[in-house]
């Protein structure tokens, strides 16, 4: 970053001793100041998955732990611990109110719902309609956006695959996707696209369904985690089997961010092992932040998504740090990032 004699050096006046400092608008060091780089920290709810599946924890729990053991105040859920209670008011206003209480933001819902995506038009037209809720939801609790996913979670995750070609579900999820930013955009909410599963792995899709949806409200959510474009066949058809499954094939993560970079309104810094140094041992952080910083992107929130406790739970492998050290581990890590690279 320039400092404020560098930048009047480079246009030809600090050193011409005439006091024309006092000419040059304002704006100009404004501009140049709004370049740093800078982000905030937010709390994705998975991080907590273990807890939340077994019920050791609710989401209505969220809010304060977040708070209270991490210094974190703005929130991102998970549509799927909401239990199907987004649509009951009283639900809504207490958990508004505990963020209020707090202090907290509500920024993101991620909801995973039915397949927008879907080749059949009619099934298609009822998915985008049954994130209309999640929507309403997502705007009372003063939420800036909703994730939504482009494909079908558990054909992607089983081995089955799609239902039709890259060329086809792209065309369909273009679709689907306009249909629930056009119901957000009149509540003034973002629907954003995470690579998460199937065909929504590989960048280069993402990037074509993107250019053709139109609306405004459009954005990528780039999950460094979640390249993976084929994975081991699951022993079991349950989550513990799911999680048990490796990457066999997967996309460069690097590239595939740097690619999705011009459409993000957020970053989800996915976590799951540490080394010594406290350094993800599957993402460089400091790499892929130099990507980040080098698209011009700033200013917006990177979300702790730390799954390594649900592994640790699941399969009792004591190399993964339980949720809370593992949230704050992650914690430490990004803000090295910010340290580094502001």
């Amino acid at each position: 970053m320039n400092t404020r004699r560098e930048f009047l050096s480079q246009l030809g006046l600090a050193t011409a001793g005439l006091g024309l400092s006092a000419l040059v608008p304002e704006s100009l060091f404004a501009a140049e100041a709004a370049k740093k780089f800078t982000f905030e920290i937010s709390l994705a709810e998975f991080s907590f998955a273990s807890e939340l599946f077994t019920g050791k924890m609710k989401n209505m729990d969220f809010p304060a732990r977040a708070k209270n053991e991490f210094g974190v105040s703005v929130l991102e859920y998970v549509s799927g611990f909401f239990n199907n209670k987004h649509t009951d008011q009283t639900y809504l206003k207490e958990l508004k109110q505990r963020c209020d209480d707090l202090g907290m933001k509500n920024h993101l819902i991620m909801v995973d719902g039915e397949n927008i995506a879907s080749l059949d038009a009619a099934k298609r037209q009822k998915a985008a309609e049954a994130h209309h809720a999640w929507i309403d939801a997502a705007k009372y609790l003063g939420c800036s956006s909703i994730r939504v996913n482009l494909g079908d979670a558990m054909s992607a995750l089983s081995g089955k695959g799609e239902e039709g070609t890259m060329e086809e579900v792209g065309k369909a999820a273009a679709d689907g996707y306009q249909k629930v930013c056009e119901y957000a955009g009149t509540v003034g909410l973002n629907v954003i696209v995470e690579n998460h599963f199937g065909y929504s792995t590989d960048p280069d899709w993402l990037v074509g369904v993107m250019k053709q949806v139109k609306a405004k409200n459009k954005g990528f959510l780039p999950d460094f985690g979640n390249f993976c474009a084929e994975r081991s066949k699951p022993a079991s058809m349950d989550l513990k089997g799911i999680m048990a499954t490796k990457c066999v094939k997967e996309h460069d993560k690097y590239e595939g961010t740097k690619k999705m970079m011009p459409y993000t309104k957020g970053i989800s810094a996915k976590t799951h092992k540490f080394d010594a140094n406290g350094n993800d041992i599957d993402t460089d952080f400091i790499k892929m932040f130099k990507i980040i910083k080098a698209s011009g992107w700033t200013g917006g929130y990177v979300g702790i998504e730390y799954e390594g406790g649900l592994m640790r739970d699941l399969g009792g492998d004591t190399s993964y740090l339980p949720n809370a050290e593992g949230i704050m581990a992650t914690k430490k890590l990004l803000e090295r990032v910010q340290k580094e690279l502001a």
